[in-house]
C-alpha cells in the first residue's frame, strides 16, 4: 500500500505507514525544518510544497490520504474562529478538496481511505457545527451531499461512527499518555473507509489495545467506544 501525507509536519504519519509496510510516496509541508527532517529519513518520498497549489488529479494516487489540518483556529487554547472562518484551520477543505480530485481521476478507486487527526476542540468549536461540518465533508467524498443531524445540544460523544453507501466514518479521542508516550495529550481520529459500509471496518480505530501499565478505565475504551458507536448516526 501507498501513502501520502498532507499537512506533513516531521512526518508522523509517514513514519507510522512505514512501520506497518506501507510505503509513503509523498507529502505536502511548507515549513523548511519540518522538511528537512523527512527528506533525511523518507529521501525517496516527494515533497509536494504548498496544499493550495497541489492538484489531486495530477499527483501520484495513494492507498491512504493523512491529513491534520491546522489547529490553531478551533483550539480552545486559541480564539475559536472556526473551521470556516479561521484562516489557518479552513485549510482543511483543502485537504478534501485534493482527496476529491484524486477519487475523480482515478473512477473512484484511490484513495481508499483517509485518516484525520485533530484537537478535541473541533468537537465544540462553533457550538458543534464545525464537526458536524467536518463529518459531512467526509461523508461527500463518497459523492453526494449528505446532511448530518447536531447531536443535542450541540455535544458530540469522544467516539462514533457513520455508516453510508459503501463508506463508513469513524472517530475516536485518544490520550496519548496511554499508547507510550511521557505525556498527557488528547487528540481525535477518523477513519474514513471508502470501499465498506459494514460495521466491521470501523473496528480499526475501536480494537482494544494497551501499552504495559496502562490503567483499564482509560478514556475511550473498547466498551465506551462501542456504546458510543451505538447511539451515533
Amino acid at each position: 500500500m501507498k501513502l501520502g501525507s498532507l499537512f506533513d509536519g516531521s512526518g508522523g504519519f509517514p513514519l507510522a505507514g512505514a512501520m506497518n509496510g506501507i510505503e509513503p510516496v509523498w507529502a505536502s509541508e511548507i515549513e523548511p525544518y519540518p522538511i528537512s527532517v523527512t527528506s533525511a529519513r523518507f529521501p525517496y518520498m516527494k515533497h509536494l510544497g504548498d496544499i493550495t497549489k497541489i492538484d489531486g488529479s495530477q499527483i501520484e494516487p495513494v492507498d491512504i490520504v493523512c491529513f491534520g489540518s491546522p489547529c490553531q483556529d478551533i483550539s480552545t487554547a486559541g480564539k475559536m474562529v472556526g473551521l470556516q472562518d479561521g484562516k489557518r484551520s479552513s485549510l482543511f477543505f483543502e485537504a478534501i478538496r485534493i482527496i476529491k480530485e484524486m477519487r475523480d481521476a482515478t473512477n473512484g478507486e484511490y484513495p481508499k481511505y483517509v485518516c484525520f487527526e485533530n484537537v478535541p476542540g473541533i468537537f465544540s468549536s462553533n457550538k458543534g457545527e464545525d464537526f458536524r461540518a467536518a463529518l459531512e465533508n467526509f461523508c461527500s467524498i463518497k459523492g453526494g451531499e449528505v446532511s448530518i443531524p447536531l447531536p443535542e445540544k450541540g455535544k458530540w460523544q469522544p467516539a462514533g461512527a457513520i455508516m453510508g453507501d459503501g463508506y463508513t466514518v469513524a472517530w475516536r479521542t485518544v490520550n496519548s499518555a496511554y499508547w507510550g508516550t511521557p505525556q498527557r495529550r488528547r487528540r481525535v481520529y477518523a477513519l474514513i473507509n471508502l470501499t465498506d459500509g459494514s460495521a466491521e471496518s470501523c473496528s480499526l480505530l475501536f480494537e482494544q489495545e494497551s501499552m504495559p501499565g496502562n490503567s483499564p478505565t482509560v478514556e475511550g475504551t473498547w466498551e465506551n467506544a462501542s456504546r458510543y458507536v451505538a447511539r451515533s448516526s
